[in-house]
């Protein structure tokens, strides 16, 4: 089996470590399970090598499609809100590197990560298969459009922003499920914990202030003034 691979003109295990202790800790991440997943995996491997370098700083790296990697510390935080405790079947929208969906399958029983970008499909299945994981399915569609799940999930994670959520997600939860989600319009963007009740209401927890690119689709509907 392969391994992924390393880079030694930079020391990226001391860099991995900074991030974790010096960047996710300070925004309340303190989750041991999360802490652990993150020091751990290398982050690096799932960067495009123009932005290798930059692998753990605070900062939203941009892949292929116009796609951006979450910043370490909303990838801390949404992680540590799903409170995955590793039986639970997740969903991703939005595979992107596919480094977050490493992270949720290292922490889940079953992932099953929805792309629209058949080459980033491929890519983030090479990388997981290099890394040894196996517990995630990828699916090449559009999560908003075409998707249909022959299941529901413990937890929903939506890596990319949505004007409104859908009412459709709703009923991709079991209840008690947890969506993470970034709703709303800039600049007033909000992460969102969503909770499928018993009677399929959902709760709502505002976790903090963010912004994310939009998924496609899901972007707000222009207005037109004369």
């Amino acid at each position: 089996m392969q391994t992924m691979t390393t880079y030694p003109s930079i020391d990226f295990e001391r860099a991995r470590r900074n991030m974790v202790e010096n960047q996710v800790r300070t925004w309340e991440v303190l989750d041991a399970r999360v802490l652990e997943t993150l020091t751990e995996l290398p982050r690096e491997s799932f960067v495009p090598p123009a932005y290798r370098a930059l692998a753990y700083a605070d900062m939203a790296l941009p892949i292929a499609h116009g796609e951006t990697m979450m910043k370490p510390i909303v990838e801390g935080r949404v992680l540590q809100s799903l409170e995955l405790k590793g039986h639970e079947d997740v969903l991703e929208i939005g595979t992107g590197s596919g480094y977050f969906t490493a992270c949720l399958a290292k922490l889940a029983r079953r992932v099953i990560s929805v792309e629209r970008h058949a080459d980033l499909v491929e890519l983030a299945r090479e990388r997981l298969r290099d890394g040894g994981i196996g517990n995630v399915e990828f699916v090449h569609a559009d999560a908003l459009r075409d998707f249909k799940p022959s299941q529901s999930f413990d937890a929903i994670a939506v890596t990319g922003a949505m004007a409104s959520v859908p009412p459709d997600l709703r009923d991709w939860l079991k209840p008690g499920g947890r969506m993470f989600v970034v709703a709303g319009v800039e600049p007033a963007m909000r992460a969102l914990l969503l909770t499928r009740e018993t009677d399929g209401n959902l709760s709502e927890e505002r976790l903090f202030e963010t912004e994310l690119p939009y998924l496609a689709g899901a972007e707000p509907l222009q207005r037109f003034s004369l």
